[in-house]
């Protein structure tokens, strides 16, 4: 790769004249359309599925911060992760709390991100690339799906953008204040989602393999140290608040625990979401203009494999995990497709209509995915759970206080809890401290419970069912010697029975 000139260090460039007011106005309208887009894309229907698991964790801490003593025994503010994000949900919570008051900020971060993405591809590859790459994050499936939920990656993608871009600023004029900015905003993208800590590996392989952005240890430490104290408010919270054991427990739960999809996963699914031919266009980019590739394509290259790498070998694999490379897609897409020839009339008619090409191909998937789930599949990250919140609302208007319910896994175990207002324990859970979740508790007779009333109401739903027979035939065995009767029974949009509650009792 060759590197493209940067102006020396001191240099000043002279200062543009004033553009007319109207010529300012038609410069901002083509992003502030694409914005528009965005949020109509993230805001349309945003809760018209309730919450999945995830979500309802999240907003449960949220919750706890913000004051609600009743979810806060049942979703206590230190379990697993940060709480910078939990901590933005909560006072959208203190305003109004609802579903959509919870969603409706990781809807925003969204949007800033396509407004980010835009800043990075005109720092990169000029405008035009950059008005391109932002219209095709703010359509794409992955980052549409991912940023109406929530969930702590939409957050996590918005503070790694921005460290991309300081990390750009540096590179261009070795100033050590941007790569102290971007210590800070990895800093904070450490603390909405602690597993992001990989993006440090992707930026020590771009520097390591790029001499021509020389980097000196007093620049570099100083960055380093930022990272660190800004991180370290995560485990000292959990230190000064007693809860140290708990970030150390789900560390090793999730460090030495089974396997949870193929290695092929992110394979077969992150391309679809991010759009085939934006991957195809970004690829192809890097081959077609490789005699113009510099240190900014590497830096692209480095951000999205390293992480790719790792999750893949990594046992716990997230639809959302890789969600920080698609404004990294985007960009490059951008700059492959406003880079053909554009000298006669024709080649410009040619670029346009492979540009819109592109963008429909992910607006109609988009369009799809964000209307009310139809299927019985579910894939973690993907969306909310279709009659999760009806059951969990129906618990709380007819299962008296003080009742316990049981369902098959954690997944739908949380979900009603959070709406119901009920302690749900799940089937699943091992009893094995080594091999389960910190946070769930394990219920390792649950003949024994039900036979001593412990627990009043059994949760059957599709989602859970898929997954695992097993658990699934041993509720069906407890409805049936518990002379279990259907109170409530949920269905999808498209009729199919998700959820069914029964009413057992001792014999």
């Amino acid at each position: 790769m060759t590197d493209r000139s940067v102006l020396p260090s001191g240099a000043s460039r002279t200062a543009p004249a004033p553009a007319p007011s109207g010529a300012g106005v038609r410069a901002v309208m083509p992003l502030a359309l694409i914005l528009l887009v965005a949020a109509f894309l993230r805001l349309w229907q945003l809760t018209a599925t309730g919450f999945n698991s995830d979500e309802a964790v999240y907003t449960g801490t949220a919750a706890s911060l913000a004051g609600d003593g009743r979810l806060g025994s049942l979703f206590p503010v230190f379990r697993a992760h940060p709480v910078l994000f939990q901590s933005l949900v909560s006072l959208a919570l203190r305003i109004h709390e609802s579903d959509w008051a919870a969603r409706v900020v990781p809807a925003l971060l969204g949007v800033v991100t396509v407004a980010l993405t835009y800043g990075l591809g005109r720092r990169l590859h000029g405008r035009r690339a950059a008005l391109v790459g932002a219209l095709l994050l703010a359509v794409m499936p992955y980052h549409v799906v991912v940023s109406r939920q929530v969930l702590l990656d939409g957050p996590m993608t918005l503070c790694a953008t921005g460290a991309l871009y300081c990390v750009v600023r540096y590179a261009e004029s070795h100033a050590p204040r941007w790569l102290l900015a971007a210590g800070g905003m990895l800093g904070f993208t450490v603390l909405a989602k602690e597993t992001s800590i990989v993006l440090l590996g992707s930026l020590y392989a771009f520097f390591a393999l790029t001499p021509a952005v020389r980097t000196r240890w007093w620049h570099l430490l100083p960055a380093l140290g930022v990272v660190g104290v800004v991180a370290l408010a995560h485990p000292l919270s959990q230190l000064l608040a007693g809860h140290a054991r708990t970030g150390g427990s789900y560390l090793l739960w999730q460090m030495f625990r089974r396997a949870n999809h193929p290695y092929y996963f992110y394979g077969r699914e992150v391309p679809w979401a991010v759009g085939p031919l934006v991957v195809v266009a970004a690829v192809a980019g890097l081959v077609w203009l490789r005699r113009e590739n510099t240190w900014r394509e590497r830096l692209l290259v480095c951000w999205v494999v390293v992480p790719a790498l790792f999750f893949t070998v990594w046992p716990v694999k997230g639809f959302q995990y890789l969600l920080p490379a698609a404004p990294v897609f985007a960009v490059l897409a951008g700059r492959t497709l406003t880079s053909f020839p554009r000298a006669v009339r024709a080649q410009r008619l040619a670029a346009a209509a492979a540009i819109w090409l592109v963008v429909g191909s992910l607006a109609l998937p988009s369009w799809v995915r964000i209307q009310p789930q139809t299927s019985t599949r579910f894939l973690a990250g993907t969306g909310g759970l279709p009659g999760g919140r009806e059951a969990g609302q129906w618990v709380r208007t007819y299962a008296p206080e003080g009742a316990r319910l049981l369902a098959i896994g954690p997944s739908m175990a949380n979900v009603v809890q959070y709406y119901g207002l009920r302690p749900v324990s799940a089937l699943s859970v091992s009893p094995d401290p080594a091999r389960r979740n910190p946070s769930y508790r394990a219920v390792p007779n649950p003949d024994r419970a039900l036979r001593d009333g412990d627990f009043q109401y059994l949760v059957w739903d599709a989602y859970t069912a898929r997954r695992t027979q097993f658990f699934t035939g041993k509720l069906a065995e407890l409805v049936k010697h518990y002379h279990g009767h259907a109170v409530f029974t949920a269905r999808n949009a498209s009729g199919v029975k998700v959820v069914v509650i029964y009413r057992v009792r001792p014999t």
